[in-house]
């Protein structure tokens, strides 16, 4: 953690610095926080908890305590500096009344007031405020306790002297607005892993979450003395570590700092995360590319160095070093500049060389200090080599076959003629049967039908060269058109709705996991880019005089037959075992046709809770998997 300075002791309303007014953000709320669904509803909770994070950055904050009230209001206090309570000398009002109703006022904009600071647009308290028909403010500053109050961005109240205190920190409780969000109703696990993850990132701070709702009461406190170290052991719990130590260091100077844990695991696939101030920078950065190019330069040089590799051997590659990995770089600097199409990308180009000197001069000295280690990362590296070659020689066959068979389609699949893209779609349909009724169905101008035959491939338990051996692997990648692995080419993508139609049964929800296993690990950008859906077929139909009626869900259904009850005449059920018993008039106009289907888009909303689950459900160890399912089971009668 960056040490305190003089001028950081100096936080008063100097340091709060004015740059424009508030009135959009109630007008445009997706502007600022992302959207008015449960995303942006969990970003006011993240805006005012960074401040809380900023505190703790300057090393003035131990504790930050974030409660769900039972109305689903929430209070986050810290036991910081507590926010300035002086008049601001150009606005001649208190400094927190600023921080709370002026937008991009804080004291983050080069005031002095921090150092460092978390948080992507520095809107934080004053769009929490915009956004909540109420909002209270406790400042323990001075000996005393300050208290305002707000409401949809404007003043409530003046600031009061309400008591004394010998402590510091901010209160503040705020109820969002109904007006705004699609629901008022907090999720306590979204919460809970990204108050973890900044547990984790912040190295000896103690966050507790409570919840207070009835039926929902539960309390925990995240506090990591080993940081980054102990988050890669919490990345790797499903996992198996192939190398007992976690591989740490921590390299800082005046203005910038750099933190990096890793460890191999026996998987096949990386599991990369990167930081700058606490922010996931999910489009990487200069400090990633500084990371890969020293971690893939000292596994080589070592490598050749304890004549592991021979002199005439070809170098390992970034992919044969970073396999099975799991590894989180998080820098912290003054003036982090953000880029790319979220603003998730890390622009400082002077990071890239503190990063790479730091990993060449601690990995190697890992890897020289503990040999045993270092050979079993080496055999590691080689295996996912020779893998490599094999599957660049599989990809080499494929290609020639196709050009000799004079055959670019897989045989099974009903192409549609449409060739823009953006208009096309292709469905992946469990079996020959519903494969039948689907190619009869379509729409053919504009809808592809891929039947797959069984089960795939768990790539979970697999290396690329035996994935590129699977018939409907192959298939779907070349049915696709834009290749895998390193090699995607989002451009070639011949379809840009990917859609899942399996049966709504075990067997259905295994095989669409199967699939969804495939595209995260290996076709990442295709759920990232929003082109992968799963179709809803029906669970039931009911036929009542000459009404037909289908539902998706079995309260669906007991809310129709409800309904129904006061009608005259015996209603038919018929209960869907599989897509394979609907006609093709039926599975057009249930799960195909564009105006009457419902499609449910596929996204990743947090990379470690997506590599956890995919790891639970379909890796090699038992136990993580039973236990989910216990905790699990009564969901999957949930219309979820």
């Amino acid at each position: 953690m960056m040490a305190k300075d003089e001028k950081l002791q100096q936080y008063g309303a100097e340091q709060i610095q004015v740059l424009e007014g508030l009135e959009a953000v109630r007008k445009r709320p997706g502007m600022y926080i992302g959207s008015t669904g449960s995303r942006g509803l969990h970003h006011l909770v993240y805006e005012i908890v960074d401040n809380s994070i900023d505190e703790a950055l300057a090393g003035f904050c131990n504790n930050i305590n974030v409660t769900i009230h039972k109305d689903n209001s929430i209070t986050v206090e810290d036991d910081g500096r507590g926010m300035p309570v002086d008049n601001h000398p150009k606005l001649g009002i208190p400094a927190v009344e600023v921080i709370h109703t002026v937008l991009h006022a804080g004291g983050k904009f080069g005031g002095g007031g921090y150092k460092v600071s978390g948080g992507l647009h520095g809107v934080g308290a004053s769009v929490v405020n915009a956004l909540s028909t109420k909002m209270e403010v406790e400042i323990k500053r001075n000996g005393k306790v300050y208290k305002q109050t707000y409401a949809k961005g404007k003043t409530t109240s003046p600031l009061t002297d309400i008591g004394n205190s010998r402590k510091t920190g901010s209160k503040s409780t705020f109820w969002p607005d109904p007006e705004i969000f699609d629901e008022i109703e907090y999720d306590y696990e979204t919460l809970e892993r990204r108050l973890r993850e900044m547990a984790f990132l912040n190295k000896g701070i103690r966050i507790i979450l409570k919840d207070e709702r009835e039926g929902k009461q539960q309390e925990e406190v995240f506090h990591y003395e080993g940081g980054l170290k102990e988050f890669v052991k919490h990345l790797n719990t499903n996992k198996e570590p192939l190398h007992p130590d976690v591989v740490y260091f921590e390299v800082a100077d005046k203005d910038r700092e750099v933190e990096v844990a890793m460890q191999y695991t026996d998987r096949y696939s990386e599991m990369m995360l990167s930081y700058a101030n606490n922010i996931n920078t999910t489009e990487g950065g200069f400090h990633m590319v500084g990371f890969k190019t020293a971690l893939t330069r000292t596994i080589n040089d070592y490598a050749k160095r304890s004549k592991i590799l021979k002199e005439n051997d070809d170098a390992l590659s970034g992919d044969d070093v970073r396999e099975g990995l799991t590894a989180i770089i998080s820098v912290k600097l003054t003036e982090p500049q953000f880029e790319g199409q979220t603003k998730t990308k890390l622009g400082n180009s002077e990071m890239r060389g503190f990063v790479e000197t730091a990993t060449a001069e601690n990995v190697m000295a890992f890897l020289e200090e503990n040999p045993t280690q270092a050979k079993i990362i080496i055999d590691k590296c080689l295996r996912a080599a020779r893998a490599r070659e094999a599957a660049r020689k599989a990809r080499e066959l494929t290609r020639r076959k196709s050009v000799l068979d004079g055959i670019s389609m897989p045989g099974k699949l009903a192409d549609c003629s449409e060739k823009d893209p953006s208009l096309s779609e292709i469905f992946l349909v469990e079996g020959d049967s519903a494969g039948g009724s689907a190619k009869q169905g379509r729409d053919r101008l504009r809808q592809a039908v891929l039947p797959l035959k069984g089960k795939i491939l768990n790539v979970e338990k697999a290396r690329l060269d035996r994935i590129l051996n699977s018939d409907e692997i192959k298939n779907m990648i070349t049915a696709f058109g834009c290749n895998i692995g390193p090699d995607f080419d989002e451009s070639k993508l011949r379809y840009h709705k990917i859609i899942i139609m399996t049966d709504a049964d075990v067997d259905g929800a295994h095989i669409r996991t199967l699939l969804l296993t495939f595209f995260y690990r290996y076709m990442t950008p295709l759920i990232e880019k929003g082109y992968i859906y799963a179709a809803q077929p029906p669970l039931f139909q009911v036929k009542k005089g000459k009404e037909v009626y289908y539902t998706y869900s079995e309260r669906e259904q007991e809310k129709l037959m409800k309904e129904l009850a006061d009608k005259p005449g015996k209603a038919d059920i018929q209960r869907y075992k599989g897509l394979g018993e609907m006609d093709f008039h039926q599975l057009w106009e249930t799960t195909m046709d564009y105006n009457n289907r419902t499609l449910i888009q596929i996204t990743i909303d947090d990379a470690t809770a997506a590599d956890e689950i995919f790891t639970t459900l379909m890796g090699d160890k038992v136990q993580p998997r039973r236990h989910f399912i216990e905790q699990n089971a009564a969901l999957a009668t949930l219309d979820i």
